[in-house]
């Protein structure tokens, strides 16, 4: 297998690889021979260097990945002073509600000082130390006579050998990933910190203005920001939390504010942590995902979010329980919508189609190109083929299970404990050290986090919707075995059986696990029901993830040999950028207006007094605060105001995101901050598979709106004069 340069040609393949400036999420490190030329046209002022470099500070040691890439944030202080969004930190910000039994959820949570500082214990920061180009050691060990699990265990050792030596004696953590299906390998390495603390955040109203009616649409009115401080230990490096030892972490580079606001065609760029896209992704991919995986995640997140909010609005109680809950599920619900429905009028199938055939016609026009790439779209097809029911499966799995009821999830918790509890393959004493150590864990995480934000009859409700769902439209073969059970002693009634299951199982309420937890038992835990419907779940999944993974890897190495071809076909022609992956990239553009689909062009900014115009007070997604709207009625903006004397609150540009991006910087020519991401419109939905040029854009708030918030609307100056405003 051949090497070819990364960085050879920028591809899109819903428009037949048509060059989009303002596309692609670059690796930093290589902005320097790809990118630096085009951006400083567009406006940049910054040297590559000062953007991406090992040697001295610079802007990517700024940017954090939130819990290995949940989220982006970045420090805005030289003491630890961190930025995100809104919907980013909103489970921390549950979880310290629910903890100090007050709700920061809807009146915002502001410390004054240090002291007042919420630590979260299930919050990460991670910050690239460094990225390294080991293509070159990798494909040596690897060649296209391997079969795919052969070729994947090459890549294995020799990738677990580099991340070993390159964390040796250092407090890091190194992992290499792949780029271009295979055909390029990157070595990245990283320094974790595990005592983030939230320091500020503004109330519901303001931090999810628009909520579920405004997600992935323009215009936008949402002050979507959060503040978090990270702290150290007294030595520099990486502690446990401990609120008396600890000291306020001192980044590298902490990125400056300015208040000057952008205008239409300001160049603006984006450093962050975009999830994951495929872009080269076939027409019989586009295909299964039409046909197969939206319309399964929107069926079964649509019986999810519909009950969920039934009880939400009855009891306020469980509607601050399972507001981030319902937030987290409904996101993606209106995404996958959004994706088919763009996707389909754009033809995407058909482009993809098209480009194979022009791939094809490249390859028969050359014997040697034939034998070597002839058959990869073979390949790709027929795994495809074979691949869709057990994809499907695979889905429901995840979304009506794992996804769906939490008892069984947190009955999940409990495996390992039961190993413990069962075993008689390690020394006593060993063996009840780790149940003692186990059962303390589960006891505090039952009593702290999971029955805080559970209520029961929300989840059997769950339990028995969800399941039928996949009864219903699961073949036999992807039964569990606890199927059997509901079918011949329920007669198939699911809510029978839950009500059967939620009242003999430990797992359905705090009191029987702390009993449960006093004396652990693996004979308790092998007659609960819940406990046998998690197991049997779950090997029903590995099952069918034998076969997933079988065919996977089959297409896996289809996708490796076309994308070998194509990055041959046109190397020398165009530019390309790898799909995104979890790992730092940057993107760039500029400040752009907006024209919907089937709609009107829309300004690229919206301001204070549209919002205040959107009130509804019998809405709760278009609730004012009072404080907010006497600020607009005094006009009271400081210095945080246009020159026609109102607050911008969001802004468009056409920089390339998606998820993981959100909570990262909008950085203007000076590298300066002017705005947060925090989503993306209704056309972009479709970008992960297939990008959008003409309609793609990235939603951010405006810096400005925030300072005001924060000054005027919190008076929490604590934090303004902690950061560099310019």
């Amino acid at each position: 297998m051949i090497k070819k340069a990364l960085f050879a040609v920028l591809l899109v393949f819903a428009t037949l690889f048509k060059v989009s400036a303002d596309e692609g999420m670059w690796l930093p490190l290589l902005v320097d021979r790809l990118n630096y030329t085009d951006m400083k046209e567009m406006g940049l002022q910054l040297t590559a260097d000062e953007i991406y470099s090992i040697n001295h500070s610079s802007l990517k040691d700024a940017i954090v990945s939130m819990n290995d890439g949940m989220c982006t944030a970045y420090m805005v202080s030289k003491e630890g002073l961190m930025m995100t969004n809104h919907h980013c930190g909103l489970e921390y910000i549950t979880e310290n509600s629910i903890k100090y039994n007050s709700d920061y959820v809807q009146n915002g949570f502001w410390a004054f000082d240090k002291k007042q500082e919420l630590y979260n214990p299930n919050l990460t920061a991670t910050f690239l130390i460094r990225v390294e180009d080991v293509t070159a050691k990798v494909l040596e060990k690897v060649n296209n006579d391997m079969s795919s699990e052969e070729w994947h265990a090459a890549v294995d050792e020799v990738a677990a050998q580099l991340e070993k030596e390159a964390t040796k004696g250092t407090h890091y953590k190194a992992e290499v990933k792949s780029f271009f299906k295979g055909n390029e390998f990157y070595l990245f390495v990283y320094e974790v910190y595990r005592d983030v603390r939230l320091v500020g955040a503004p109330p519901m109203a303001i931090g999810n203005f628009g909520a579920d009616a405004d997600n992935w649409l323009w215009p936008r009115h949402t002050g979507d920001f959060a503040f978090f401080r990270i702290y150290m230990g007294p030595d520099g490096k990486p502690a446990p939390y401990d609120k008396r030892k600890n000291v306020p972490y001192v980044p590298k580079y902490h990125i400056p504010i300015s208040l000057d606001g952008v205008q239409e065609g300001d160049f603006t760029m984006v450093l962050g942590y975009p999830g994951t896209t495929d872009r080269f992704m076939t027409s019989k991919g586009i295909q299964m995902a039409l046909e197969e995986i939206n319309p399964s995640i929107v069926k079964i997140r649509d019986s999810k979010l519909r009950l969920m909010k039934e009880d939400m609005d009855k009891d306020p109680s469980i509607k601050l329980m399972y507001r981030s809950k319902y937030n987290r599920s409904s996101n993606y619900w209106k995404y996958y919508i959004g994706q088919t429905e763009v996707l389909k009028r754009l033809k995407a199938f058909d482009k993809k189609k098209a480009t194979e055939d022009e791939f094809t016609k490249w390859v028969n026009a050359d014997a040697g190109r034939k034998d070597k790439y002839g058959n990869a779209l073979n390949v790709i097809n027929g795994a495809y083929q074979e691949l869709t029911k057990y994809r499907r499966a695979y889905v429901y799995f995840r979304e009506a299970i794992f996804r769906g009821p939490e008892i069984i999830s947190f009955a999940h918790k409990f495996d390992s404990l039961h190993f413990y509890l069962q075993t008689d393959d390690i020394p006593e004493d060993l063996k009840m050290a780790k149940v003692a150590d186990l059962s303390t864990k589960l006891k505090y995480y039952s009593s702290n986090y999971y029955f805080n934000s559970y209520n029961m009859e929300v989840d059997k409700k769950l339990f028995i919707a969800l399941l039928r769902i996949l009864f219903d439209d699961l073949e036999e073969e992807f039964y569990p075995s606890f199927f059997a059970e509901v079918q011949k002693k329920y007669k198939s009634n699911f809510a029978l059986y839950a009500e059967y299951l939620f009242e003999k199982s430990i797992f359905s309420s705090k009191e029987t696990i702390y009993e449960f937890l006093r004396d652990p038992s693996a004979k308790v835990m092998e007659k609960d029901p819940a406990f046998i419907v998690m197991k049997s779940c779950y090997e029903k999944y590995e099952e069918i993830k034998v076969d997933y993974n079988r065919v996977g890897d089959e297409l896996e190495s289809g996708e490796r040999l076309y994308m070998a071809g194509i990055l041959e076909m046109y190397e020398g022609k165009r530019t390309f950028y790898p799909d995104a992956n979890s790992t730092m990239r940057l993107t760039y553009g500029k400040v752009t207006k907006y024209t919907p689909t089937d709609g009107t062009e829309q300004p690229f900014y919206t301001t204070f007094d549209q919002l205040i115009s959107r009130e509804d007070p019998n809405n709760p997604d278009f609730i004012v605060p009072e404080k907010l709207k006497d600020l607009h009625e005094k006009k009271d903006y400081g210095r945080y105001k246009n020159a026609d004397g109102t607050i911008p609150v969001c802004f468009l540009t056409d920089c390339d995101v998606t998820g993981g991006n959100s909570g990262a910087p909008i950085l203007n020519g000076k590298g300066e901050l002017v705005g947060i991401v925090f989503d993306i419109n209704w056309e972009a939905t479709a970008s992960s598979l297939s990008y959008v040029p003409e309609q793609t854009r990235t939603i951010s708030t405006d810096i400005r709106y925030i300072l005001f918030i924060v000054e005027k609307y919190a008076e929490a100056t604590n934090i303004i004069q902690e950061l560099d405003i310019r």
